[in-house]
């Protein structure tokens, strides 16, 4: 169990991806993402989400991400945040989203 401060300690905040790249230096296929989190700025992430989705569907597509890690290396790629994804039946990531558009930066309570 985790307290109610470690809860609060996580910064998820909404963004709009703005850029999807290919990622062939990933060992799992994967895309390096451009994400909008408005005041927060631009921030970068690897995600292994080339199952569910094409480059297209995801460049203006909104997502739920924690954006207080540590930068995290992935081959030659500086990953800023963690896209958040639900695992299917086949363990293939499907992006949390919000249900109605919201502005980018917006924190989750």
């Amino acid at each position: 169990m985790i307290t109610w401060q470690d809860f609060e300690k996580i910064d998820i905040r909404s963004g709009t991806i703005v850029e999807v790249k290919d990622f062939p230096n990933a060992r799992k296929p994967s895309y390096q993402l451009t994400i909008d989190f408005g005041p927060l700025g631009l921030k970068r992430s690897s995600a292994q989400i080339t199952h569910h989705y094409s480059k297209d569907d995801l460049v203006g597509r909104q997502v739920v991400a924690v954006v207080n890690f540590p930068v995290k290396q992935i081959a030659n790629f500086f990953s800023e945040c963690l896209v958040l994804g639900i695992y299917d039946e086949n363990n293939q990531v499907v992006l949390l989203q919000p249900g109605k558009p919201v502005g980018n930066g917006q924190k989750i309570g």
